[in-house]
């Protein structure tokens, strides 16, 4: 299973970035849709809903939002903020208005970020009666005594949350969990960047004969996860492995957040994935904050899922601002998180545990070929074996002896098949 490292796999993931960028997706509405008819041109995507007002363990699912324009006019009928030049200019479930206020009445309804005052921060209104623009501090401070005219033709209905699905049967009902948030509106690294990079890992992985079977939800922070996660109870057992997938455009140091767990198989293939890339990384132990590894996580629920990241959420100047653009990813730091992803996946599918069916010494190597070296100068494929064959007792697998024996997960592999095509190994 490998994928040329090619600067053309970035590309792809980058210009579906561009193709997403513009759309303004919320935790429901239009936007989401759009954004999934777009992905299920790539992979062939089963969109869901769930009715608003459907009660999912102690959350309701909204009404659905959706929202035309929105902009704040001064006396000369000039527009000062439009929401059709970037629709972070309007909080996410703002409520509709029409209405004319003095400079102090509209300053109660606008967020900016004096400390880098050039840039349009993003905001959420979420189960909160309100309504609220955002602007660059700047230009906040450009605004004169005058009476403005505030508008946003924004709608709430009786409508749906939609998600996204993409399962791949394998030869194994266990499952892999890939889930990535799809709610923020013009924002490339949180989180098209994770939109685009799992699409492309699981349009990589349709083509491929597969152990296990795989799940990518495409879904709305939290309260998607949690409505994904109440309707799908039956299937959670089947869950084995997972992961978030975020931010992984920025040329940020790879960051791996661990399952609630912590000694999880998916913890462990992470950080040897890691551990043996060229990147520079860090481990972090979970905590209830954070991405929706949290409701993966939660009590009651408490999946084996982790979180991948380059920068992680909060931890960097540009995270939920207009500065999150198409210049702040580059398609080559996309495409170094996809061959991380894929090298992860790798080991998935093929570590294994066996049993040496013979036990009582070592086995002679040299009279079925397998063993070839000049004393004192063992290769390492055959060292591998000898590795391979001392700890293969059903409660080591091929994951643990690559860490033992600091010989590559991929020498380890191709040893073991040898050993297993001259029967002197049993998986288990």
């Amino acid at each position: 299973m490998h994928e040329g490292k090619s600067k053309s796999v970035g590309k792809e993931i980058y210009s579906l970035i561009e193709k997403l960028f513009p759309i303004c997706r919320s935790i429901t509405g239009d936007g989401v849709k759009q954004t999934l008819e777009i992905i299920s041109k790539k992979i062939p995507l089963e969109i869901k809903t769930i009715p608003s007002g459907t009660k999912v363990f102690d959350w309701t699912v909204p009404k659905e939002w959706n929202i035309k324009d929105a902009y704040i006019k001064n006396s000369k009928g000039e527009k000062i903020v439009d929401f059709q030049k970037s629709n972070l200019h309007v909080a996410s479930y703002s409520q509709p208005i029409n209405k004319k206020l003095n400079l102090n009445e509209l300053k109660q309804h606008i967020y900016t970020l004096p400390q880098t005052p050039d840039w349009i921060p993003y905001r959420t209104l979420y189960y909160q009666d309100d309504w609220n623009f955002c602007l660059a501090d700047n230009e906040l401070h450009k605004l004169k005594e005058d009476t403005y005219h505030a508008v946003i033709e924004s709608k709430f209905t009786e409508g749906n949350l939609t998600y996204g699905e993409f399962f791949l049967e394998g030869e194994s009902t266990d499952e892999v969990l890939i889930s990535t948030h799809i709610c923020h509106p013009s924002m490339c690294n949180d989180n098209l960047s994770g939109i685009s990079v799992v699409t492309q890992l699981a349009k990589f992985l349709q083509q491929k004969k597969r152990k296990y079977s795989y799940r990518f939800i495409f879904v709305p922070a939290t309260i998607g996860t949690i409505s994904w996660l109440a309707k799908n109870e039956d299937k959670l057992s089947k869950i084995k492995f997972g992961i978030v997938a975020a931010l992984l455009g920025d040329s940020s140091k790879f960051n791996y957040k661990k399952s609630r767990d912590g000694k999880s198989q998916i913890d462990k293939i992470c950080e040897y994935v890691l551990d043996k890339s060229d990147y520079q990384y860090e481990i972090h132990d979970f905590s209830p904050y954070g991405y929706d590894e949290r409701q993966y996580c939660s009590p009651g629920i408490n999946l084996p899922v982790g979180r991948l990241t380059r920068a992680q959420n909060g931890e960097y100047d540009e995270y939920h601002t207009s500065a999150d653009n198409l210049n702040f990813v580059r398609s080559e730091y996309l495409n170094e998180s996809f061959q991380v992803y894929l090298s992860i996946v790798k080991i998935i599918e093929n570590n294994k545990r066996f049993i040496n069916l013979f036990p009582k010494g070592e086995p002679q190597l040299g009279k079925r070929g397998l063993y070839n070296s000049v004393a004192g100068n063992v290769k390492e494929n055959e060292l591998a074996m000898l590795w391979i064959l001392n700890y293969s007792d059903g409660n080591h697998d091929l994951l643990d002896i690559a860490k033992l024996s600091n010989i590559s997960f991929d020498i380890i592999f191709s040893a073991s098949t040898l050993l297993l095509n001259n029967r002197l190994l049993k998986e288990v």
